[in-house]
């Protein structure tokens, strides 16, 4: 039977979904980088604990094997999606409201741990179901374009967005008001949560296929997505991947705003704007390169990224107090990069992967990936502490332990690209 996508549900479907992804970026953009930062040092974390926390993300993926359980659940999993992803989000607001709860400071910072894997953990439940769910609205032959609308809105509201936060903050903070800066933040998680699951609820609702309905073995699962040597191979890439941003990007914001010598000593506000000429660069790209994913394949829209990854992670590994503006260069060339990473990490598994299994594929993916990005981010702490340790210095040469973090991570990338090469990009895509 022939789907019409242009059907006004369709449409409404579509745009629901780019709401859900704006608002969701808002809170993400809430509880990373400098915000985070600077939330976690009044609660007493050191710079490398800071940078493992940040890091959290990756080991969250972990929990995606479990939605292997309830990938077998018939029906639709719309009411499931919809209570889970609000508890991982009410999670993240939860963290905010720690400064003010009269507690024991150990307590406080374990509660720090439970909130962010809570919350991670919560989402990345139900993370896949609500992807294969929202693209299934979309045209097949337009899904590189739709994601690249889909950033340019989150990117557009999230420049706004960030740029009122650090401005506020900035402000409370100045006049010796944290905690005002904290409930403000607070307050914003909270209403952008709102407004998510309003989002959520304009979806049409899933209405399974009858194939899809019937219960999957777990050896039919392995048979089509370990068993897939273009599975494993994505598998690989996700690795690679993973480890070199998670060497690095967890420790930046520490980076930006420390101002006790291990750092550059940025405001939250400097830090907004650096990052709001990065996402404007970001817009400028990313329809050109959803275009050039859709044209050629996904797999050849995140090879090209993974060399401006490189370019960008070379600038940190220049960057000093006197050759801070490099910052720019780094994030204007990460965004760069994360238009042709981000989306195209998981249009991929449509390539090589049966759809029946699109969501079991990017669990097991997301898992194992996750992971190993997770264990590098506690090889980076120490590595970061141990070089802080040391004043600063790596084998007698003066150098920040994000210098040397972001040098590993452009050898990962490096890996990433060979492997690349000489393997996917050389596959058949299906288009599904």
């Amino acid at each position: 039977m022939e789907v019409d996508f242009s059907s006004a549900e369709y449409k409404r479907s579509r745009n629901g979904y780019i709401f859900v992804c704006m608002f969701e970026y808002f809170v993400t953009l809430m509880v990373a980088d400098a915000f985070l930062a600077k939330l976690l040092k009044s609660v007493g974390f050191k710079d490398g604990d800071i940078g493992i926390i940040s890091s959290f993300i990756s080991l969250a993926f972990v929990f995606q094997l479990f939605s292997l359980l309830l990938a077998g659940k018939r029906g639709s999993k719309r009411k499931m999606i919809l209570i889970l992803d609000t508890v991982g989000q009410m999670l993240f607001f939860a963290l905010y409201l720690l400064p003010f709860i009269n507690i024991d400071a150990t307590l406080r910072r374990v509660l720090v741990y439970v909130f962010i894997i809570g919350a991670y953990m919560s989402k990345y439940l139900v993370s896949t179901f609500l992807f294969q769910w929202a693209n299934s609205y979309v045209d097949p032959k337009k899904r590189a374009s739709y994601s690249g609308l889909k950033e340019i809105v989150s990117l557009v509201g999230g420049i706004i967005f960030t740029l009122v936060m650090g401005a506020v903050f900035d402000w409370f903070e100045a006049n010796g008001n944290l905690s005002g800066g904290f409930l403000f933040l607070a307050i914003s998680i909270l209403i952008s949560n709102l407004c998510l699951f309003i989002s959520l609820l304009l979806i049409k609702k899933d209405e399974p296929k009858q194939e899809a309905t019937q219960k999957k073995t777990f050896s039919d699962i392995i048979s089509h997505t370990l068993g897939n040597k273009n599975m494993r191979r994505l598998i690989i890439i996700s690795v690679l991947w993973k480890s070199a941003r998670y060497f690095t990007i967890g420790f930046m914001g520490t980076f930006k705003t420390d101002a006790v010598g291990n750092g550059l000593g940025l405001t939250v506000l400097a830090v907004q704007i650096i990052t709001m000429v990065g996402d404007l660069v970001r817009i400028a790209v990313t329809k050109p390169l959803a275009k050039y994913s859709d044209k050629r394949s996904f797999a050849s829209g995140f090879y090209l990224s993974m060399f401006i990854a490189i370019a960008a992670f070379l600038c940190i590994v220049f960057t000093t107090e006197q050759t801070w503006f490099l910052i720019v260069g780094y994030t204007v060339l990460l965004a760069v990069s994360a238009a042709g990473s981000d989306q195209n990490a998981f249009n991929m598994t449509y390539s090589y992967v049966d759809s029946n299994y699109i969501a079991e594929a990017m669990a097991l993916q997301n898992c194992i990936s996750g992971v190993c990005g997770f264990l590098c981010s506690l090889v980076a702490g120490k590595i970061l502490d141990a070089i802080q340790a040391a004043g600063n210095t790596l084998f007698g040469i003066p150098m920040f332990g994000q210098q040397f973090l972001s040098l590993i991570s452009v050898v990962l990338c490096v890996i990433c690209i060979v492997f690349m090469r000489m393997t996917i990009l050389k596959e058949k895509v299906m288009k599904q």
